[in-house]
């Protein structure tokens, strides 16, 4: 990493810390929106972008994290601070169920990625029917606003710990393009076959892999519980919440390590623009949703003139991971 990249991310990262110091609450809102997408995006490229691993469905993983921790908060008294990491194991335990039951039928490419879609759509499912989720109406986490009880008054803080959550998923990233692991799961994107001929344990990576983004997606879901004191099937599963993920790592960048968090800011930041156009602009307040009409548009260019996503703009389109040790 050359200094003036170095120089570059240390600037980025003071600004950062700065910004909701010197904008007003909703600015700091939408900062911690774009970082939370980044980091949810970073769940997702993990396993689809690293490894090759496409899935229509990770909103599984976000959901088992919510309602994880919710349960135990909720019906078991739990602190919501110790219900984050049993959350994320029950996130990678999910994780590995898939993989186990995918890889082990030699599943692939987009039938994998229709297997994970089918498994969101059967949680949505039950979290809809069984009584401790309470069906289709929901959990309300009762308002006990303490930073001990992972709830804050102040929007700066929900801020900060999204902006905790972006740097620890960047430097997991980073540490993939630095490590055999990483190497290991690159070598499996270009060429599963020929990974598996130098000897690579290709069914025990995609395992690893995908527990992993397991494990980071689910505590996005706890953390989103927690910001919004609610959750529904159709929040916690819903398809939404997958081409979210998606789309922030495709449209930024997928297999890189900044991807989702350009991808984030890119597209929270059409959201938001768009909200106030309708908003001010007499002929678009009809235009609905006029934000997933300049999604779609923006897509379609992305893969028309940018195949490698937004980060391309910053570099040679070989920007993404590359195997470095076999």
């Amino acid at each position: 990493m050359s200094s003036r990249v170095k120089m570059l991310l240390a600037i980025g990262f003071l600004a950062a810390l700065a910004y909701p110091l010197v904008v007003p609450n909703y600015l700091v809102t939408v900062g911690m929106l774009m970082f939370f997408a980044a980091f949810i995006g970073q769940s997702w490229n993990i396993a689809g972008g690293f490894a090759g691993q496409t899935s229509f469905g990770h909103a599984v993983f976000f959901g088992v994290g919510a309602y994880t921790s919710t349960i135990l908060h909720v019906s078991y008294g739990w602190n919501p601070w110790l219900a984050w990491p049993v959350a994320m194991a029950a996130g990678a335990v999910v994780g590995w169920v898939i993989a186990v039951l995918s890889f082990r039928a030699g599943l692939r490419g987009s039938y994998f990625a229709l297997i994970t879609l089918a498994f969101a759509e059967v949680f949505r499912i039950l979290a809809n029917s069984v009584p401790f989720t309470h069906g289709g109406l929901g959990m309300l986490i009762r308002a006990d606003i303490r930073p001990a009880n992972f709830q804050f008054g102040n929007a700066i803080w929900p801020y900060y710990v999204a902006f905790a959550l972006c740097l620890v998923s960047l430097f997991i990233a980073w540490r993939l393009t630095q490590s055999r692991f990483g190497a290991r799961l690159v070598a499996i994107r270009e060429n599963e076959d020929a990974a598996r001929a130098l000897g690579i344990d290709v069914f025990a990576e995609k395992v690893k892999v995908l527990m992993l983004s397991g494990a980071m997606c689910a505590a996005g879901g706890t953390f989103y519980a927690q910001k919004y004191l609610y959750i529904d099937p159709n929040i916690a599963f819903g398809i939404d919440k997958s081409v979210e993920m998606l789309l922030v790592a495709m449209v930024g960048g997928a297999g890189t390590i900044f991807g989702p968090l350009i991808g984030a800011v890119a597209l929270t930041g059409i959201n938001e623009l768009t909200r106030w156009a309708a908003a001010v602009i007499p002929a678009l307040k009809n235009v609905q949703p006029l934000s997933l009409i300049v999604y779609g548009i923006m897509l379609i260019l992305i893969v028309a003139r940018l195949p490698d996503g937004l980060m391309s703009l910053f570099g040679r389109p070989s920007s993404k991971a590359k195997p470095r040790h076999a």
